[in-house]
């Protein structure tokens, strides 16, 4: 750990407002960039930001420094974007139930974030929550079902849903870019 993050952290311990300022301006953009994927607006995001940094402060007592920080922090994000979702966003996991799925949907969208970013943040609340948990943090079917309090063939249909809808939003802004370039 870096000399410098480590005395943040250990002026954050102290509850130094210097310190946790410092936290907060340091990780605002990686924290802000991971509220993103979980939420449709800057608002939202920003609110799941400040809450996370809330349960840093109070907690950070149990961060251990032999893990990376950013570790920790992105789980206490994550966690944050569950809790904002469970919160404003429950009734939308319900309206899909468990229907099977005829086929498996391939996503095959490239890895660019920034082209990727806004198309997530078009998905419902309760698609993009099923597919960044499955994607992003590797959760299992299983876990999300119990994170959510979903059944576990909702989880697997909002994610073939959320891979399907991001795929048609793919292709469209893809249409959309081939079409102003020819016509630029």
């Amino acid at each position: 750990m870096d000399q410098n993050l480590e005395s943040i952290l250990k002026g954050c311990r102290r509850q130094e407002s210097k310190a946790q300022y410092l936290l907060y301006k340091q990780f605002f953009g990686y924290g802000l960039n991971i509220a993103f994927h979980y939420t449709s607006t800057r608002e939202e995001a920003e609110e799941v930001l400040n809450d996370a940094f809330i349960k840093v402060f109070n907690n950070i007592l149990q961060y251990d420094f032999d893990y990376p920080f950013k570790s920790w922090l992105r789980k206490i994000l994550v966690n944050s974007s569950i809790d904002y979702f469970r919160k404003y966003h429950k009734t939308s996991v319900e309206l899909v139930h468990d229907e099977e799925i005829e086929e498996p949907v391939i996503l095959s969208i490239p890895d660019e974030s920034d082209d990727v970013l806004p198309i997530l943040q078009k998905l419902p609340p309760a698609y993009r929550m099923v597919f960044n948990l499955y994607v992003m943090e590797e959760y299992k079917h299983h876990e999300i079902a119990e994170i959510l309090h979903i059944s576990v063939g909702t989880s697997k249909s909002n994610l073939a849903r959320a891979k399907q809808k991001l795929k048609e939003l793919w292709l469209a802004e893809q249409k959309k870019k081939v079409k102003a370039r020819d016509n630029g």
